[in-house]
Parts: C-alpha cells; sequence; structure tokens
C-alpha cells in the first residue's frame, strides 16, 4: 500500500449468500465510510453500494462481489482511500496514519523511540512507542501526549 493511502477497515469475511462483507472498522463509525464512492483492496477499486451497522463493525455491499466466494476471497483485505479523499481536520485532531512513524522525545527532550500504533480499546487513543532496542511501551495520548507537526511529546512522567 502506498503511503498516501488510508486503511479505513478490513474485510473480516462474507455475510450470507449474496456478496456482502463483514467489516472490521478502524475509522471512527460508519460515516467515514459511507463518505467514500471506493475503496481499495489493495490496487483493486471496489465501488461501495451500501453499508450497515453490524455486530461487530459494518456489513457492506459492493458492485464488484455478486456472491459469497467472492465475498470470501476478500477475507483479510485491508479497505483503503487516497489520503486526499479524507474530511480536512479540525484543531486538535488527527488521524492515527499521521502519528505512526513520528519519532517521539520526552518533554525533557529525552529521545524515547518511533510511534509504531496507535490503538483505541474504549478509554481513548493510546500510542505504542518502541525504543532502540525494540521494547515497547504504551502511553495514553489526552494524558500524555503532545503531538507536533513532526514529533509526539511525551510527559516524562509516562516515559518509563
Amino acid at each position: 500500500m502506498s503511503s498516501n493511502q488510508i486503511t479505513l477497515a478490513a474485510v473480516a469475511g462474507a455475510h450470507g449468500v449474496g456478496g456482502e462483507v463483514r467489516l472490521k472498522l478502524f475509522a471512527e463509525g460508519l460515516d467515514s465510510l459511507k463518505r467514500q464512492q471506493t475503496l481499495f483492496a489493495g490496487d483493486r477499486p471496489l465501488t461501495l453500494k451500501s453499508i450497515r451497522p453490524g455486530s461487530a463493525g459494518a456489513i457492506a455491499r459492493f458492485a464488484e462481489i455478486a456472491d459469497r466466494a467472492a465475498a470470501e476471497a476478500l477475507r483479510g483485505s485491508l479497505l483503503s482511500v487516497p489520503r486526499a479523499a479524507l474530511p480536512p481536520l479540525e484543531e486538535g485532531e488527527y488521524y492515527h496514519a499521521d502519528l505512526i512513524g513520528l519519532p517521539c522525545v520526552t518533554d525533557a527532550e529525552r529521545p524515547l523511540g518511533t510511534a509504531v500504533a496507535v490503538e483505541n480499546f474504549g478509554a481513548g487513543d493510546i500510542v505504542e512507542i518502541e525504543r532502540p532496542d525494540g521494547s515497547r511501551f504504551m502511553v495514553p495520548i489526552a494524558k500524555a501526549v503532545r503531538i507536533e507537526a513532526d514529533r509526539l511529546v511525551v510527559d516524562e512522567a509516562f516515559a518509563q
């Protein structure tokens, strides 16, 4: 996937026999997908015909997927859009993908490593930082991270 592509969901498997797929959402709700006409599974464009809530994410129908076998063949595919297709951000907002790869330092300018993942387990966004020795630790963004244009600044008390 090119660096200008942002992953919004992954295909978890087929749903029913008519070609619908179950999606695990990485974006914030169905609206982020509803506003997209085309999603990409690798280099393959898929035209979104419909999407609705599902038990563990969403159920989607794509124009190019006509039956269960075709839907099942998409299992594990990441669905992305060009970065330019995403809406502009408000002050204080960020896309998780924009944080991955940023260097991390403490508020005392001590280097910590690199942001390798952003997770949300229900209580807010958490950034996972990998130290140069390969060890990793997690920090709650809202409580301990200042996001700058080219780095993340972590409160020393959370820097372990």
